[in-house]
């Protein structure tokens, strides 16, 4: 089996390309840095000396390098069987003092670069009428959270993306997954706490992070058993399950949140 897993050089791809060595996988890795990956490979090499493990660095916002790295991976490996459309980026800020830039970065990378990598493994699928493809979206993909106006934008859409493609994906044999995970231990989530706001803290709560190796576990559950939602956690499956349902009461609750910080800050 090939696994492809973008964004795959830390956090839940880094674990979930592990994890699929162990299983003894041919696993192929994209990211946009060479000496993470290069790190990665010698580290998953190590404790498994006879696995098939392929690297390319690219963004996955530049459609044709991703294309490039992917074909290179398929000309090795053989076609994907999974993709692991994982890479994201994050950057709290509100609207209103975010530029521009940030923005649209978070939109390029969480979304865009998502459908770049499933329209670069999508055609050969439908060609063979099998595949599989899972979409890493985030709990900010079930709620908003004040602060991260961007982010939260990004992966609503990455839901409604999947929920679409699983209708085109179905009649081709192609199963799709989406997952939304908590906050989890990366170091993605390190550089993003110091810019959470404090309403955004609020409204998350003290929740521990859950570790990376935990979330992807699940993931490949999920994937494995076919799900179409995959969610780590009761919180999780409750908000996808019942969110319009309570929606009204999260309003409120995150509004008197958010209104009680200010009244801490004002003071």
């Amino acid at each position: 089996m090939h696994i492809i897993i973008t964004g795959g050089s830390s956090g839940i791809g880094a674990a979930i390309a592990e994890i699929e060595m162990q299983r003894g996988a041919r696993v192929s890795i994209v990211a946009r840095r060479e000496e993470p990956l290069r790190e990665l490979r010698a580290q998953i090499l190590a404790q498994y000396p006879s696995g098939q493990i392929n690297t390319w660095a690219a963004d996955v916002t530049d459609a044709v390098a991703l294309e490039r790295a992917i074909e290179a991976f398929e000309k090795s490996f053989g076609p994907c069987d999974r993709l692991i459309a994982a890479a994201g980026v994050v950057e709290p800020g509100e609207l209103i003092s975010q530029d521009m830039e940030s923005f649209r970065a978070q939109i390029e990378t969480n979304l865009f670069g998502t459908v770049n990598a499933v329209r670069a493994v999508y055609s050969g699928m439908v060609q063979r009428q099998s595949g599989q493809i899972v979409i890493i979206s985030s709990g900010a993909g079930l709620i908003g959270i004040h602060g991260y106006t961007a982010y939260c934008a990004s992966k609503h859409a990455l839901a409604g993306f999947a929920e679409t493609l699983r209708q085109e994906a179905k009649p081709n044999a192609i199963a799709v997954s989406i997952c939304f995970p908590p906050d989890t231990e990366t170091q993605q989530l390190a550089a993003e706490l110091p810019l959470r706001s404090p309403a955004a803290s609020a409204i998350i709560g003290d929740a521990k992070p859950w570790p990376a190796d935990r979330v992807a576990r699940i993931i490949v559950k999920g994937a494995d058993r076919g799900r179409f939602e995959i969610y780590p956690g009761l919180q999780m499956a409750l908000l996808g399950r019942f969110g319009a349902v309570v929606a009204p009461v999260l309003r409120w609750y995150f509004d008197l949140k958010i209104a009680t910080v200010r009244k801490n800050q004002d003071h």
